[in-house]
């Protein structure tokens, strides 16, 4: 379990393609720290280290995305250089800064508009609405790993702010128009949702 804030940026040093599933290599501050079978969330999607070395350009750690996560989230468009929202499992007695977050990706979203707002910036994305994917005024949402809260969805659009220091301390920075995230919905409106449909 996450909780949606982020530790480290990390940087996508090497791809390699093995079948239907990709290798990806990535340098962080945290990197060194890692160690094997250890589950890390990157941009919200919570994959296992298979390796850990050092490299000229410092640490590393190396992950491995099969097909199925390829499909759901923004990790086949990743390239070297691609900066990458890192966070390691919450510890038992943690804080949960942030909200319950899986790290299990329902999908992707685009983003269609960036405006900056007085020190400050508002984000608006475009998704596929459905009974399991809720959204909610203030509620709770999962944007590239990062906990945010929901400003005015309404129909297949919402919109999030951006604080200076998440800004600073994400890939927030790199993102324009056009350019997809990985939405994770808030797992106790999913629950209810399912609940409701089963035995309403």
């Amino acid at each position: 379990m996450f909780t949606g804030i982020i530790e480290s940026l990390g940087v996508v040093q090497k791809i390699e393609k093995d079948r239907s599933n990709i290798h990806f290599t990535i340098t962080s501050s945290i990197s060194g720290d890692l160690k094997t079978d250890q589950s890390v969330s990157h941009n919200g999607v919570c994959l296992t280290v298979v390796k850990t070395g050092d490299m000229p350009s410092g640490a590393f750690h190396v992950v491995t995305a099969v097909e199925e996560t390829l499909r759901r989230s923004n990790l086949g468009a990743w390239q070297p250089g691609t900066l990458v929202n890192l966070e390691r499992c919450l510890p038992m007695g943690g804080r949960l800064d942030g909200h319950i977050v899986q790290g299990h990706v329902d999908a992707v979203a685009t983003c269609v508009e960036v405006l900056e707002t007085g020190g400050s910036w508002r984000f608006t994305f475009r998704y596929q609405p459905s009974p399991e994917h809720i959204l909610v005024d203030k509620g709770s949402v999962c944007l590239n790993g990062v906990s945010l809260t929901v400003v005015e969805p309404r129909d297949d659009l919402f919109s999030v702010a951006i604080i200076p220091y998440t800004w600073e301390n994400t890939n927030f920075k790199t993102l324009t128009a056009g350019d997809w995230v990985n939405i994770e919905f808030d797992i106790i409106g999913k629950y209810i949702s399912r609940y409701l449909a089963l035995y309403k």
